[in-house]
């Protein structure tokens, strides 16, 4: 990534924050890996990924993946991907295909898994442990809104403006709310 609110963010997190915009991603995870490479990577971008000067180009981080992850390693992708991209620039990506390094997937016996989570699969272990108190995925929350609001914050969210992560819309709230950002405000002030 190299939106500084999602890099803190990841950091919070646990996660070694990878900023693409001060040295290529791939190396950093092989530097990181003395060249073995990452056990799995997680693709979570989808189609609109962006190079590093904001052009959409949705086979950057799936390229990078296998580059970055070892040899028989683990892609998993979560990232949206779509069947058709009528306004994309890139001829494949117009109708959901992009250009992906097969030969060197294959070469390195790697392996992907895609697709939405099953949630049903961990939802009662995560429901215990926010419970407990050892999870707590509110902190990923960057704004609360209104309805009314929905609009302004859905383009926010679309042009990756900083500090727009994850919005939660409250239709009991009305007009505009005082308290967006409040999660996130709240630990850059400390």
């Amino acid at each position: 990534d190299n939106h500084k609110d999602r890099l803190k963010l990841a950091e919070q997190l646990g996660a070694i924050a990878i900023d693409f915009s001060k040295a290529p991603a791939v190396d950093q995870v092989l530097e990181l890996t003395k060249g073995a490479g990452a056990d799995k990577g997680c693709e979570c971008v989808g189609y609109q990924c962006c190079d590093k000067h904001g052009t959409e180009h949705s086979n950057i981080t799936m390229n990078e993946l296998v580059m970055s992850v070892k040899a028989t390693g683990n892609i998993g992708v979560v990232g949206v991907f779509v069947p058709q991209d009528p306004k994309s620039k890139d001829a494949l990506q117009k109708n959901g295909h992009m250009d992906f390094d097969f030969g060197n997937f294959w070469m390195k016996g790697q392996s992907i898994a895609t697709g939405q989570a099953n949630v049903k699969s961990y939802n009662r272990q995560l429901c215990t442990l926010i419970a407990a108190g050892k999870a707590k995925p509110s902190m990923l929350i960057s704004h609360e809104i209104s309805l009314e609001e929905a609009p302004a914050a859905y383009k926010h969210f679309d042009d990756r403006d900083n500090g727009w992560t994850k919005i939660i819309l409250k239709p009991e709230m009305t007009g505009k709310s005082n308290k967006t950002n409040t999660k996130q405000e709240a630990k850059a002030s400390k």
